[in-house]
């Protein structure tokens, strides 16, 4: 999901490690080498190239923070966790462009997208839910955690909230739902589930009282026939399961900025309450974004997949405005966060083209990771949120490098 509007229908065409009080956080000079040619955007500044020295304080090193405990519990060092994924290559699970970079990244994402009997996820391979057991375990024998991203919400349309009613697309959703949980439970050690990223933003649409979208939930789910019927019971549901069939697992939903707007601004303080009250507080992690797609994509404005208006290539006022925006969220929900979907373009005077396209949050996260770690995030994973973005198989190297560098340096502490 875009931090500028709601519509993503093509989602799945898919340091402090052991340091005493204080660190030294070096800038990662990228070595820009991509050319790209000109396009309809205007040039724009950036000053992301900056050396900072941080501090980090006695207490964060001695703490036991929720970021500290999240990754211990999904088996991660000390510091801020970077990953990809959405990166298949074919059908192999093991020949994802993860695991052919180099330089050993942390967590791994896939998305988990259509109903079950209507040619989605479970049925991709055989046993059903065979999709996830495979990506899992390649990701296991490599020590990288499988994350995945269920996105089952708009098999039947996006924002197509009354299937949510529907007991045939509810009977289906909630088969998903406990194949994923009983396939991550299968595997007998930690992962990620990320739920639904764009749905509770399109649910708090309707206000932010929970009852006013109603769900199927304890008629469809016998462990959860206490629960209402609405998507506060829906959310609870879905931990609940959880925590039942894969105890190891790390649960996520996603605060979307689309969600919620006091004075035309969005209002994390109400995102963050509103995600509490259905079922985030029971949950482990946030999700958030920056931008789901490449900054250049949009400002050309050529692609159909690529058609918002908005502010998208960054300046170092939008990073600080997103991660005051961020911290909100960290501090109302109580939990960490995880940057999911970041962008993979490289900095560029010009938009770029398909597969080309220009952006800088490679850059700037490499180069500011700390404050991403401050905000209370535990890591970032990149990936492309549509087709025709830019892959760590057309940057130039600029992902694969500045991996290399970040591992070399240590990595940024988490709180």
């Amino acid at each position: 999901m875009s931090s500028d509007a709601p519509g993503v229908s093509d989602r799945n065409t898919n340091f402090l490690g052991n340091m005493n009080s204080h660190s030294f956080v070096s800038s990662l000079a990228l070595a820009l080498t991509v050319s790209l040619g000109s396009a309809a955007c205007v040039a724009q500044d950036d000053s992301s190239n900056e050396e900072a020295d941080v501090e980090t304080t006695e207490s964060a090193l001695t703490a036991t923070s929720p970021e500290r405990a999240v990754a211990a519990r999904l088996g991660l060092p000390t510091r801020f966790a970077i990953g990809l994924g959405n990166d298949a290559e074919g059908y192999d699970p093991n020949k994802v462009s993860a695991y052919n970079l180099g330089p050993k990244l942390d967590i791994h994402y896939m998305y988990l997208s259509g109903l079950p009997g209507e040619g989605g996820w479970t049925d991709w391979n055989s046993p059903t839910g065979e999709y996830v057991t495979m990506h899992a375990n390649a990701a296991k024998a490599r020590g990288v955690v499988p994350m995945f991203t269920l996105y089952q919400a708009a098999a039947w349309g996006e924002n197509n909230l009354s299937a949510f009613n529907n007991a045939d697309f509810m009977t289906k959703y909630w088969r998903g739902v406990r194949t994923m949980f009983t396939k991550l439970g299968a595997l007998g050690s930690p992962s990620i589930a990320h739920i639904e990223p764009d749905l509770w933003g399109y649910t708090q649409q309707k206000g932010d009282d929970p009852a006013r979208v109603p769900m199927k939930v304890g008629a469809l789910v016998p462990e959860c026939s206490d629960l209402p019927a609405n998507v506060a019971g829906f959310g609870k549901c879905i931990v609940r399961l959880g925590r039942k069939l894969a105890p190891k697992a790390v649960i996520g939903f996603q605060a979307s900025d689309f969600a919620a707007f006091t004075n035309g601004v969005s209002d994390p303080t109400r995102i963050g309450k509103y995600l509490n009250s259905v079922g985030g507080a029971e949950a482990d992690i946030v999700v958030v974004e920056t931008l789901d797609r490449d900054a250049g994509c949009f400002e050309a404005g050529t692609d159909p997949n690529c058609k918002r208006s908005g502010n998208f290539y960054w300046r170092e006022a939008d990073y600080a405005k997103h991660l005051a925006w961020a911290r909100t969220i960290r501090t109302v929900t109580g939990k960490p966060l995880l940057w999911w979907q970041m962008p993979l373009g490289v900095p560029a005077t010009t938009c770029g083209w398909s597969g080309k396209y220009r952006d800088n949050r490679v850059e700037y996260l490499f180069s500011h990771g700390w404050e991403f770690a401050a905000a209370g995030g535990i890591g970032a994973v990149f990936g492309t949120g549509a087709a025709n973005q830019t892959t760590v198989r057309s940057d130039g190297g600029q992902f694969k490098n500045a991996m290399t560098r970040y591992l070399s340096h240590g990595g940024n502490g988490l709180n």
